[in-house]
């Protein structure tokens, strides 16, 4: 079990708003990182949140360099529900929303496939939902792990349990088998 406690006004988000080579994003939020060389794996975690603020999120992070990354969100929506978010990075984030989540807790996946990534979702542990596939470019190091964020809060505790990490292929995106 992990638990990040994230402080007031941290994000990890680099604004399309801003547009490219226009100053630095916010990168401020903490992290539990790891390198990783497999070019296949699989890393999964059940995410607790104790939302409190809009966009208070437990996530899971792939993270090439400081403009090149992914992470997938269990975030508090602004209508003040828990939703599966996904942010891609290059140069810009590019911001998706999902799935909302009735419950204070999901399961979140995110596979690589060599030069691409799932990201999934899972509310009982058996049954994934494929969120978004898509890839980083080609890549000379990669972290991953999890982070906690309260970009408009006071902070926020995100508890990642139930942690897995497989040095292995996904079978099927779309199944997420």
């Amino acid at each position: 079990m992990l638990d990040i406690e994230a402080g007031a006004k941290t994000d990890l988000f680099l604004d399309p708003a801003r547009g490219i080579g226009r100053g630095p994003g916010t990168d401020s939020a903490p992290a539990a990182l790891f390198a990783t060389t497999d070019s296949n794996f699989i890393l999964s975690a059940k995410v607790e949140v104790d939302f409190s603020a809009t966009f208070d999120a437990g996530v899971l992070l792939v993270r090439a360099s400081g403009e090149r990354w992914a992470k997938l969100c269990f975030e508090y929506s602004p209508a003040g529900k828990p939703m599966v978010v996904s942010v891609v990075t290059r140069e810009v984030s590019d911001d998706c929303n999902s799935v909302t989540i009735e419950r204070r807790q999901v399961r979140l996946r995110i596979a690589r496939l060599d030069r691409a990534f799932a990201f999934h979702y899972s509310e009982d542990g058996r049954s994934w939902n494929l969120v978004r596939h898509f890839t980083l470019g080609d890549l000379d190091q990669l972290e991953a792990g999890f982070l906690s964020q309260s970009p408009t809060g006071s902070g926020c505790a995100s508890r990642f349990s139930e942690i897995s990490y497989l040095a292995s292929k996904l079978k099927d995106i779309r199944s997420g088998e």
